[in-house]
């Protein structure tokens, strides 16, 4: 699980779109790489990132939070 707190406003998917920036920017792909799978209206999101093995995206998340 990662945690991220964004300060975009929870208003017509501001605050997701901000996520999937902040996700696509730190994982060094494109936005459209990174999809909201669920949690659209929730504060615990679900998201895929295509283009990247899991095993490739926890060596990505350690390196931007160690534990």
């Amino acid at each position: 699980m990662l945690c991220v707190r964004l300060t975009a406003p929870p208003v017509e998917g501001e605050a997701n779109e901000a996520c999937i920036r902040f996700l696509a920017e730190v994982l060094g792909v494109r936005r459209s790489q990174v999809r909201l799978v669920s949690g659209h209206k929730g504060r615990e999101k679900t998201v895929a990132v295509d283009g990247l093995s899991q095993s490739r995206l926890g060596e990505l998340l350690e390196q931007v939070c160690p534990k």
